[in-house]
């Protein structure tokens, strides 16, 4: 029998609900690695005792950021389910549940925890980036700065989608949006160039030294940024081109994905595998009679003034504490 529906008015019907199915899937892969890191974080670290002084916050940020994604995804599961059954005799079907959602407030309620979440998660990067800057005010101030207007537009997304205005015309969210890819990416850009920097700077000190371990941590920051932004750069091009079925599917999905590319990071650092005994046991027994007439490289010029003029060897002493805890500061 055929349907007296138009083809058209099909479209975004099934973008969401496959939206919602894909959220689904990533929902369950959130779940198992939230257990995970709880369960990491929970039991002794094999490697690396740094981690266990950050147990506690990182464990709050779990149980926090799981709490708001949970709260997220049960609105949106229960609204979908509202769409195809509660309310599937309102006139013209559920295109228009789903173009006017946020006229429903069990919507605004799953918009705003995932906002909400979005802003934990963003201050983890924050805060990762200034413990490998070493608090310098120079990256401090505009990523802050960026941070505070990050928050402001999610702000006024949250009061224009509370009155009833469709989500996908609201243009502040576009700028939001950008603002959230942006500071995953400059924190990237940051973090690696650091890292980097460090392990040339250990590689001009000692010639045999081995940077395995930097790699892995950069491969690993660059892995976790890769997989959120990408998928959000095409929630981006989607929301400016107004492919409300994409946007829709993006929406649906994003918070989880960010949420896993965290966790993946927390794990593995809570687990040890970011830092290997081999590695630790190097950096501690590193010569520290080497003396140099020079001062702190370059690398460090503006994040470290206090400490310009010191022998180089107070920076080797420094460079291998921070290598040593690099991999907590990470998580």
């Amino acid at each position: 029998m055929s349907s007296q529906t138009p083809e058209t008015d099909l479209s975004m019907e099934r973008f969401r609900l496959d939206g919602m199915m894909v959220a689904c899937v990533l929902y369950g892969i959130y779940f198992l690695l939230t257990v995970q890191a709880w369960i990491a974080l929970m039991g002794r670290p094999r490697h690396g005792g740094k981690i266990a002084e950050h147990r506690i916050a990182l464990l709050f940020y779990v149980f926090v950021t799981f709490a708001l994604g949970s709260m997220s995804f049960g609105a949106s599961f229960k609204y979908t389910e509202m769409i195809w059954i509660d309310l599937r005799d309102l006139p013209g079907g559920p295109l228009p549940l789903i173009e006017h959602y946020t006229e429903y407030r069990i919507n605004v309620l799953a918009l705003s925890a995932a906002h909400v979440q979005e802003w934990f998660m963003q201050a983890l990067l924050l805060h990762r980036c200034f413990v490998i800057w070493n608090w310098s005010r120079w990256v401090m101030i505009p990523m802050i700065t960026l941070y505070v207007t990050m928050i402001g537009f999610s702000i006024i997304v949250l009061f224009q989608a509370s009155t009833g205005a469709s989500f996908y015309k609201i243009t502040i969210q576009l700028a939001y949006l950008c603002i959230q890819v942006g500071l995953t990416v400059i924190y990237t850009i940051l973090v690696t160039n650091r890292l980097f920097a460090m392990r040339g700077r250990m590689k001009q000190i000692v010639t045999q030294y081995d940077s395995s371990t930097y790699d892995a941590i950069v491969l690993m920051v660059i892995e976790s940024a890769a997989l959120y932004s990408v998928f959000a750069i095409i929630f981006i091009i989607a929301f400016g081109m107004h492919f409300d079925g994409v946007t829709t599917l993006c929406f649906l999905s994003i918070a989880k994905i960010q949420g896993i590319a965290q966790l993946f990071i927390i794990v593995r650092v809570a687990r040890g595998r970011a830092i290997t005994r081999e590695w630790s046991a190097r950096v501690a027994t590193m010569p520290t009679d080497i003396a140099f007439t020079g001062t702190i490289s370059e690398m460090t010029e503006g994040t470290d003034t206090a400490r310009i003029g010191r022998p180089e060897q107070d920076a080797l002493c420094s460079d291998s504490e921070k290598a040593a805890e690099i991999a907590a500061s990470i998580a």
